[in-house]
């Protein structure tokens, strides 16, 4: 399933907030991404429809296994790119914002390089 980078940065969201906090709410993602609460309304509405998300009565947003699967993929990338951006000597700000920007055209081919590079690194 091909999505669009903004679909892959709310499932990350959701993910990340899950490990945060005991329910994840839409207000939760607006304040996390700065969004407008429309616009998150209208994107959670979208995931929902596309079989990744399930929004309970109580509003908590949970993520269905193809949308966990598409997370985990996306913040294990994050987390390895900022990793990587950190060591090479890069503000672990900037390599946040950095990753999120990398992590949604990086081939897996080249993702895979990186990370292969990166495991020679720690036993130097």
């Amino acid at each position: 399933m091909k999505l669009y980078e903004s679909a892959e940065d709310y499932l990350e969201t959701i993910l990340m907030l899950s490990e945060e906090l005991e329910q994840v709410r839409s207000i939760d993602i607006v304040n996390k991404l700065g969004f407008s609460k429309p616009s998150i309304s209208v994107a959670m509405k979208k995931l929902r429809e596309q079989g990744l998300i399930t929004v309970d009565d109580d509003g908590a947003i949970h993520l269905l296994p193809q949308g966990r699967k598409i997370a985990e993929r996306i913040y294990r990338k994050h987390r390895a790119i900022a990793r990587f951006l950190q060591q090479i000597g890069v503000d672990p700000e900037v390599a946040a914002q950095e990753a999120c920007k990398i992590e949604h055209d990086i081939s897996h081919d080249t993702f895979q390089k990186l990370m292969a590079h990166m495991a020679t690194l720690k036993e130097v």
